[in-house]
């Protein structure tokens, strides 16, 4: 089984007509995800890789039957692109843009706030139920169908853990990039609950890193609510204060926000912290597979 997205999930790819959008796409069709349509306003009428181009989400829902987005705006112009997906009731929109103004983003909370949408990002890799579909921008031959579901704020992290759970025989169920800016749609929490519904998934791998307190937060939800085993590997653990280390949200500032204060946290939740990433495979399959 997956969460939010299958092999059902109807996709239109908003900024299709980009190098990006154009890109991916191919990769996203080649892996079997239903990409019905593309957006980009005043392109209406063209194809790319025979999938059609609408100028708006509302034509594409009406036409296409969509029901989510996949995002690859530029950063301006990319909080509009998440509030007209959002507004035309899409289930699950993933926005991949790096660098979106964070005032542009705290409206897109706002936004949120009374609305169904699960938005997954920015700034992130996307969204991929092994063996069914993906949206986003991840490899798709290195994941597989399995028990372990995985979230993660980093993208290229994900990918050594993902390619390390499939050497381990274990593949993954669903896996989730959050995103790593300091305002992102969804939380560690939000899929974590996802997860604990899931029968299929067995356990789960958290990629964490300096910065903000989703960590914190997911560690007491595991220590209060969730059944299932956890891993986890935190990023920055030599990190210095005030620096930001690649993303928006990675930078330990007023004393919060450090490394260790967030293995300390999971691991008195219960939770099976790795210190070496390169360990992660071999642990997850003595520690989920138990």
């Amino acid at each position: 089984m997956s969460i939010l997205v299958d092999e059902k999930t109807r996709v239109v790819v908003q900024g299709i007509t980009g190098r990006e959008g154009g890109f991916h796409t191919a990769q996203m069709l080649s892996y079997g995800t239903v990409v019905a349509a593309g957006s980009s306003p005043g392109k209406g009428g063209q194809k790319v890789e025979s999938v059609p181009v609408f100028n708006t989400i509302h034509e594409a829902v009406k036409k296409e039957g969509v029901n989510a987005s996949c995002i690859f705006v530029p950063p301006l112009f990319a909080a509009d692109a998440i509030m007209e997906s959002v507004s035309e009731g899409l289930e699950v929109v993933v926005c991949i843009t790096e660098g979106i103004p964070a005032l542009d983003m705290v409206k897109v909370a706002a936004f949120l706030e009374d609305k169904k949408t699960v938005l997954i990002g920015p700034n992130c890799p996307g969204i991929i139920s092994p063996g069914k579909t993906k949206l986003g921008i991840m490899p798709g031959y290195i994941h597989k169908p399995g028990s372990v579901g995985v979230i993660s704020r980093s993208g290229t992290l994900t990918y050594e853990v993902v390619n390390q759970l499939t050497a381990a025989g274990l593949g993954q169920s669903t896996c989730i990039g959050i995103g790593g800016d300091a305002i992102v749609g969804t939380t560690f929490v939000d899929h974590l609950r996802r997860f604990q519904d899931d029968p299929d998934t067995q356990g789960v791998v958290l990629i964490g890193e300096i910065g903000g307190s989703a960590e914190e937060e997911a560690a007491e939800y595991v220590r209060n609510s969730f059944s299932k085993p956890v891993l986890a590997f935190v990023a920055g653990l030599t990190a210095p204060p005030d620096k930001r280390m690649g993303h928006a949200g990675a930078i330990i500032a007023g004393g919060k926000g450090k490394a260790d204060d967030k293995i300390r946290a999971m691991e008195s939740a219960g939770i099976t912290v790795v210190r070496n990433i390169a360990t992660l495979g071999e642990a997850a399959r003595e520690v989920i597979s138990n």
